[in-house]
């Protein structure tokens, strides 16, 4: 089973060709655009994830509070 696993991760060699063919693709002005974008998305997903865990920390925390009825 975890044969399958080792045969599917690239080694050092694939990830070279992997590089390069990205570097041929994009060239080396794309590049940098890219990973300021992917960069951004990382931290606004990661802000989104500690807001989430913060107001379900709260939540959690705070005593029920009754709700008014209308």
């Amino acid at each position: 089973m975890t044969s399958h696993l080792l045969l599917a991760m690239p080694g050092g060699s694939e990830w070279i060709l992997i590089i390069l063919a990205v570097l041929i693709l994009f060239g080396g002005r794309k590049i940098p655009e890219f990973m300021r974008g992917l960069g951004k998305g990382m931290r606004e997903f990661n802000d989104a994830k500690n807001n989430v865990k913060q107001e379900f920390e709260n939540g959690v925390n705070d005593p029920k509070k009754p709700e008014a009825k209308s």
